[in-house]
């Protein structure tokens, strides 16, 4: 899960400052490292490490000059995480281009073996370099360096990604000799927008991961990028918008479980409403599986905050803010070890001892994954004198490893992983627990939009859409993120 932001200026314009606040409005999506790189006769970069406002000043600002740029948050599912990562990424010849991602590549140490053999030798260990090299080579079959590619060459090299590179994936590209490319994997399982604004200098073109970011900088979307989808702005400002692959849509469920900003819509639905609507339907489960009634529902901070209102409001339960979060602390989901999801549930949550005191008490969260952070909060919640503590998740139980983009990799790491409810609600130390059936949680993202007919829920069933996905392939997974985990230990 990373995020993202790409614009197309007027000639003479500046674009790096709105990439920042682009950026800054994304930075839920990755908190490891942030990069901005642009475009005037040559390319202007600056990457580092850390949030946002800790990799840029005014001074490296100054000098990220011209009309097209692209910028990136980075939470890494690949790699270390290192200097050597982050995006985003840009290459000179033989042809100019910047590139950024969101997702994860699933043969990335397939492709990346195949082009050290060709003699390229990747820089880095980020899965975006082989989305880059493969995209550039096939525009340079294509086009004579020095000259501004057609759409159906740039076409052409988006075909050849989908071709050769398998996963999830959003991608925004800048071209040197000419425009900006947008596209989506064939399955769409990641999200992409577009968006477009009209000033007194001219026309402003905007992809980015969430549309959140698009209002921010007073964009107006014009458009959910579909699955199988490319947009080009050709040097001409022209947008040409076309779909290359026609296999079905299943957008990621849990990018409205969990990941995208409540404000956000993603393929025309929207995020705050259909948490509500989880909200709604884990009351009606609640009600109707006889689970105890509690006397005040709280939310686990920020992002079960809608859902845990419509279950109080549809419960006919008082709704309090029982846990005040820092917000000065990063998302302990996406942090690279237990170690630090531990220290950042500490530092960022503390309760309000008044709204548990001698009172039974209906916690709601997104998610389950490992299970440490729910343990940690359900002892809070007993430490400020609640009397019973019930736990309802928005979700299903989390069972399978997400190759996709989600630090979820190992299933040794799952809780739920051979449990029942009962057995996870005593491994967290909950009195109670009820996950939102799998059927009630995607009709309820549904409504938003009928024409999503299926969303890719391979974290709760192990049904991985796109088709590619071995149990060698996931192994390798493990044995990576398991060696990147045991090094950043070694490392803190």
């Amino acid at each position: 899960m990373c995020g993202f932001i790409g614009i197309y200026g007027p000639d003479g314009t500046d674009v790096a400052l709105e990439i920042y606040e682009g950026l800054i409005a994304v930075q839920h999506r990755g908190q490891d490292a942030a990069g901005i790189t642009t475009y005037t006769d040559s390319f202007h970069v600056k990457k580092g490490l850390g949030l946002v406002r800790d990799v840029f000043n005014e001074r490296n600002m100054q000098r990220l000059r011209g009309p097209l740029g692209v910028g990136h948050v980075r939470y890494p599912t690949v790699g270390l995480g290192s200097d050597e990562d982050v995006q985003p990424f840009h290459i000179n010849f033989p042809c100019g281009i910047a590139m950024a991602h969101n997702g994860n590549v699933t043969n990335f140490l397939e492709l990346k073996t195949r082009l050290q053999r060709s003699g390229v030798r990747p820089g880095s260990n980020c899965d975006l370099e082989v989305i880059l090299f493969v995209f550039a080579r096939a525009l340079s079959e294509r086009v004579k360096p020095g000259t501004a590619p057609l759409p159906e060459d740039v076409f052409a090299a988006v075909r050849a990604v989908y071709a050769e590179v398998k996963g999830a994936y959003s991608v925004c590209a800048i071209l040197a000799d000419g425009g900006m490319v947008a596209f989506r994997d064939p399955f769409g399982i990641k999200p992409i927008c577009f968006g477009e604004k009209q000033t007194d200098e001219g026309r402003w073109f905007a992809c980015a991961s969430e549309s959140v970011v698009l209002d921010v900088t007073g964009y107006e979307k014009t458009l959910d990028i579909g699955a199988g989808e490319a947009v080009y702005v050709t040097p001409e400002r022209k947008v040409i918008h076309k779909k290359l692959d026609d296999k079905p849509h299943r957008p990621c469920i849990f990018e409205l479980v969990y990941f995208a900003r409540h404000d956000s819509m993603l393929d025309g639905m929207s995020v705050y409403r259909t948490r509500r609507r989880f909200g709604e339907a884990l009351a009606n489960q609640w009600r109707d599986s006889g689970a105890p009634a509690p006397d005040v529902v709280i939310p686990i901070p920020d992002s079960s905050r809608e859902a845990a209102m419509s279950m109080a409001e549809h419960l006919g339960v008082p709704y309090r803010e029982g846990l005040v979060k820092n917000r000065y602390i990063g998302r302990t989901f996406i942090m690279p070890s237990q170690m630090a999801r531990t220290h950042g549930v500490r530092r960022k949550l503390n309760s309000i001892k008044l709204e548990f005191e001698g009172k039974d008490v209906l916690l709601v969260d997104d998610s389950i994954v490992r299970g440490n952070t729910s343990k940690r909060i359900v002892q809070m919640a007993r430490d400020a004198g609640a009397r019973k503590v019930y736990f309802a998740v928005t979700s299903p139980p989390l069972i399978s490893p997400c190759p996709y983009g989600i630090d979820m990799a190992t299933k040794t790491e799952f809780v739920a992983t051979g449990k029942t409810p009962a057995e996870i609600a005593d491994a967290i130390g909950a009195d109670y627990l009820l996950y939102l059936d799998r059927e009630a949680m995607n009709a309820a993202a549904r409504a938003g939009n009928p024409k999503v007919e299926k969303f890719c829920n391979a974290c709760f069933t192990g049904d991985y859409p796109t088709g590619d996905v071995t149990r060698e392939m996931l192994s390798a997974i493990e044995t990576e993120r398991n060696e990147s985990h045991a090094q950043l230990t070694i490392w803190s």
